[in-house]
């Protein structure tokens, strides 16, 4: 049975609610140990509720999931309006959210890693990989909005892809080229692109 103050916070979304910290735990625990580690059980007690409090608001695994995926979704969307207002353009937030350290200021790389962890063969791993697909096409969504030519967008995206890998694996950057100088080449490059002639 879900404990009172579990019922009370029951329709709560925002943060610090029972429902984002189930999510929170779960996150972490499919970050640190995987699937595997993240049952039901385990999320209940990382994250403080009875497993009741826990079916209260996810009544099973795949629900679960299906929690994290939402989350996925709304924060890949408060990332691109974060994107989309950045005064110094889409693509210089979209490469300095990217670098490590550096991370979205909305929750974002936490909850796609966590979401990477699930996107396997299974009926939930499908969904899994079509979410992750679509903050990609969110991304890229803003880029082509500072970026008319979709080939230079998508090589953008790219690039930022390269460093979000280092990001999510904790992997330091190679190269010996500063994220500025990454940008300022790229800046270069799409300015060259627009002018006429």
């Amino acid at each position: 049975m879900a404990s009172q103050s579990e019922r009370r916070n029951a329709g709560t979304r925002g943060p610090g609610s029972t429902r984002d910290r189930v999510l929170d735990a779960y996150e972490t625990l499919l970050i640190e140990q995987g699937p595997g580690g993240a049952t039901l059980d385990a999320v209940a007690a990382a994250a403080e509720v009875s497993k009741g409090g826990l079916l209260y608001h996810f009544s099973s695994k795949e629900a679960l999931v299906s929690g994290l995926l939402a989350r996925l979704c709304e924060r890949s969307a408060r990332d691109a309006e974060l994107m989309r207002s950045d005064a110094a353009g889409t693509v210089a937030y979209y490469l300095r959210t990217s670098v490590p350290g550096h991370e979205s200021p909305v929750g974002l790389t936490r909850t796609y890693l966590a979401t990477l962890r699930v996107a396997d063969g299974s009926t939930s791993g499908e969904a899994a990989r079509t979410a992750l697909a679509d903050v990609d096409a969110d991304g890229l969504a803003a880029l082509s909005e500072e970026i008319d030519d979709p080939v230079l967008a998508w090589l953008v995206q790219l690039v930022g892809d390269g460093l979000y890998l280092r990001t999510l694996t904790g992997a330091p950057l190679t190269g010996g080229v500063s994220t500025e100088e990454l940008l300022d080449t790229l800046r270069t490059l799409l300015a060259a692109r627009s002018r006429p002639g």
